[in-house]
């Protein structure tokens, strides 16, 4: 079987991308390992194991490196709201860099982290899922049908709980992401056709499903999906 390392800001990226990954392939029973944080060490999301700098610290260790040994492809997931923390600007003096723009600028830094030989060699197995400018715009698409808002890439949490205490009677909070609600929206991507009606909504969503779709990886699609 197919395998897949997840290495994200935390476990609720996780829970995203599983479902994402879920349904792009059309199963339930994919191999997907989280790398980084560790699902027992971050199972309730409530240890110090997440966040952007354990990302690029990951990228840079021995364990992602020997990390290709077993698994088939990485996952690296970053969220680009706070990327001037990581010395990647919003903008220049032309103005505001797109989505697209962003996205190559973190690849970069992750090439430059994880060592051009390196990465050259495996490229092929590292796919990006870089969330402009968090993952919660990729559940956008699931609650509106205005193109801007689900094309939105600022302050997507506040937008998302809008239409979450309207329909689930919760809304996340920032400082304390319940795992359980991330698998209660992000389930509706693990659906097949949901997934490619909304995917193209949003520009980084769209960019991680296309990075998946230029490895050409073939797994066997289950019924009814």
């Amino acid at each position: 079987m197919i395998s897949f390392g997840l290495i994200t800001e935390g476990l609720t990226d996780q829970i995203v991308i599983e479902n994402i990954l879920a349904g792009y392939f059309k199963s339930l029973d994919l191999d997907v390992e989280p790398l980084q944080p560790e699902r027992d060490k971050d199972n309730e999301n409530k240890s110090q194991h997440g966040g952007w700098t354990l990302v690029f610290d990951y990228c840079k260790s021995k364990d992602f490196r020997e990390s290709f040994q077993f698994i088939d492809y990485i996952i690296i997931q970053i969220d680009t709201d706070v990327s001037e923390d990581y010395n990647i600007a919003h903008q220049d003096e032309n103005g505001e860099f797109t989505p697209q723009q962003l996205i190559a600028k973190v690849i970069d830094k992750f090439r430059d982290g994880i060592g051009e030989d390196f990465y050259s060699t495996n490229q092929q197995k590292i796919i990006f899922a870089i969330s402009v400018h968090s993952i919660e715009c990729w559940l956008l698409p699931l609650y509106f049908t205005d193109k801007q808002k689900k094309a939105k890439c600022k302050n997507c949490l506040n937008t998302l709980n809008y239409e979450l205490s309207k329909q689930h009677k919760f809304t996340i909070d920032k400082n304390a992401k319940n795992p359980e609600y991330y698998r209660e929206i992000a389930k509706q991507y693990g659906k097949h056709k949901v997934l490619k009606k909304h995917y193209q909504d949003n520009p980084s969503l769209k960019f991680f499903i296309e990075e998946i779709e230029s490895r050409n990886i073939q797994i066997l699609e289950e019924d009814d999906w």
